[in-house]
């Protein structure tokens, strides 16, 4: 048997998803290359390769962990769930007070001794996604009244979302918008829905006005200045303005892999502003498969929902699809202007070790589901 045969043997499930990281991932490589040349010859005097080999290396770790992720099989995740949601919210609250700084944002702790930092907000997100669709399954026959559906599903979303909310409120509105949505297509109720609305809301604006306190812990001053300059500047701020000049370089087909010009420029060419960076070296063309791969993937998630025979299992992959996407789009509408500057990153293309780790695990757990599925069809 040839090596592609077993490969495609091994790898069961929903190819289409498999083929889908694997461009992502691909894309990542080559974007982040180009992206860091200016870093490079700033702090590392032009050591390009230093950020590539760690970027691959992530990359390569990534894609191992899909693949274990993948061979479990998924009922376990909701196992876990519960355990995983306890740990997380001591994690954010450690985080808030003591975490370390990066960019004017607590949003880090370092594991001692190693010296390697990870956001825990990655943590609470894929963990509370997981509850819920535990929660949500769990309760099929009687998630319509106050006890099922108040205490066990917004209780958790509310202090989870909360807690990422100081440090990284785009995170948290993303996370709160998907959890709303699952709720929605799982039949929740849907005064328990608007009542969620609400005490999102009451958060929010509680934590707006704590923000004039504690502006060391919560940036209620970044919020709103980043939201006057969407909306009083329709040219954009300076990140705005050369993330458009990027993609407008790039015109049909790009310039060409590592022709950036904006990368000098921009503040996060790398993370944030990726897909500027992708628009300007490959094009609409470019700029129009990344977009087209995350929809795909959502469809495909879709998909596997529909053929599911098990509650959680289609509550998981929505949640997951709807997480990634919702992600994807904000980012990518940050670079054409449509949202306020996020520093929400492109999932598993932007540059950054947490975020194409949990990533790859949210991919991993998909697939888990659409191999269980074939497995049983």
């Amino acid at each position: 048997m040839s090596l592609g045969n077993r490969i495609y043997a091994e790898l069961q499930g929903d190819r289409s998803i498999w083929m889908i990281v694997i461009v992502l991932a691909i894309f990542s490589v080559l974007a982040v290359y180009s992206a860091t040349g200016h870093i490079a010859f700033k702090y590392r005097e032009g050591n390009t390769e230093a950020y590539l080999v760690k970027h691959l290396f992530f990359i390569v770790g990534g894609l191992v962990l899909t693949y274990l992720c993948y061979l479990m099989h998924y009922t376990q995740y909701s196992k876990a769930a519960p355990v995983l949601l306890i740990i997380s919210v001591p994690l954010l609250i450690y985080t808030v007070a003591f975490g370390v700084e990066v960019n004017e944002a607590r949003r880090w702790l370092e594991i001692p001794f190693v010296g390697i930092k990870f956001q825990t907000s990655d943590i609470a997100k894929l963990a509370l996604i997981v509850y819920v669709a535990r929660a949500i399954s769990s309760k099929q026959e009687y998630i319509k009244d106050f006890n099922s559906a108040f205490l066990p599903i917004l209780v958790p979303v509310l202090i989870i979302c909360g807690l990422i909310a100081p440090a990284d409120l785009s995170t948290a509105i993303m996370l709160f918008l998907t959890c709303v949505l699952m709720m929605f297509l799982g039949r929740v109720s849907f005064k328990y829905i608007l009542l969620l609305l609400f005490l999102g809301v009451v958060v929010f604006t509680f934590l707006v006005a704590l923000g004039q306190f504690f502006p060391d812990f919560i940036r209620s001053g970044t919020w709103v200045s980043r939201l006057q300059e969407f909306m009083n500047d329709p040219d954009g701020g300076y990140q705005i303005q050369h993330a458009k000049i990027a993609i407008a370089n790039g015109e049909f087909f790009g310039s060409g892999p590592g022709n950036s010009a904006m990368r000098n420029y921009l503040p996060a060419p790398f993370s944030d502003f990726i897909y500027s960076i992708i628009c300007e070296e490959y094009g609409l063309f470019g700029g129009f498969i990344i977009v087209g791969l995350y929809l795909m993937f959502f469809f495909r998630c879709v998909t596997v929902v529909t053929r599911s025979p098990k509650a959680f299992g289609a509550m998981l992959v929505l949640g997951l699809g709807l997480s990634v996407t919702l992600q994807a789009l904000a980012n990518i509408a940050v670079s054409v202007h449509l949202v306020p500057v996020t520093g929400l990153t492109l999932p598993m293309v932007s540059m950054g070790g947490t975020s194409i780790v949990f990533s790859s695990i949210a991919f991993g757990m998909v697939l888990s589901v659409s191999r269980y599925i074939e497995k049983t069809t």
